[in-house]
């Protein structure tokens, strides 16, 4: 049975999430503050955390900051913040997904299934250690999902590794924002595209050199992404 951590201070709201994923055979635990949430998060395993944003003790954005450093699990952060700067940094800080309150609990069981069911395709699909992507000074390897640039290895979120495998696959084709999304995310594109500049950035700040020059990953205006062969 899949397990699935909620960290949230409304108990209401937390009790009506975990009825709804356990109607849907989950495992469900509940912490209320961000000390206990984040030390369940860090000692315990889970599926999937759902990460709520104002938290009494630590904040949403360090929960997941600190849990980034140690567990590349699915994160799906939930705020009653419509900001959009608050979704940039929840993003930019590792989160896989961002809802904003109030959604649909049917629409949160269904966003958890499709995280779960593709962060376990990706981590347990290829398990041939010679797969690997070699394009000037970035060696990608897909079966144990690390990166080195110029002989360093770089830390990537499971996100990013995707968004940078996908675009490595398939060099000098021009990708848009919503076909990045619906590949790598496997959701509608609508209402998430900030999702996908935000991982770009991520990436272009661990893999180019100049950022503002970009070697890999060339914006084309007006259309999207392509990642020069």
């Amino acid at each position: 049975m899949k397990k699935i951590l909620i960290i949230e201070d409304e108990i209401s709201i937390a009790e009506l999430e975990k009825d709804y994923l356990e109607l849907s055979d989950f495992s469900v635990d509940i912490e209320t503050s961000g000390k206990s949430g984040l030390e369940y998060a860090k000692s315990k395993d889970y599926n999937l955390i759902i990460l709520d944003l104002m938290l009494p003790e630590i904040s949403g954005f360090d929960i997941c900051k600190e849990v980034r450093k140690i567990k590349d699990i699915p994160i799906l952060m939930v705020s009653a913040r419509k900001e959009d700067i608050d979704k940039i940094r929840g993003l930019g800080l590792g989160a896989d997904d961002y809802m904003t309150k109030p959604f649909s609990p049917s629409e949160l069981v269904a966003r958890v299934k499709a995280h779960i069911n593709r962060y376990e395709r990706l981590t347990q699909g290829n398990k041939n250690f010679d797969d690997e992507i070699q394009v000037r000074g970035i060696n990608i390897n897909k079966a144990s999902r690390k990166v080195f640039v110029n002989g360093k290895e770089v830390i990537f979120t499971t996100k990013e590794f995707d968004l940078l495998v996908f675009l490595a696959q398939n060099p000098n084709r021009v990708f848009s924002k919503e076909e990045l999304f619906n590949k790598i995310w496997d959701m509608d594109s609508i209402g998430e595209i900030a999702t996908v500049t935000v991982h770009i950035k991520k990436i272009r700040e661990k893999i180019e050199r100049d950022t503002s020059n970009p070697e890999y990953i060339e914006t084309v205006w007006g259309v999207g992404y392509r990642f020069k062969g």
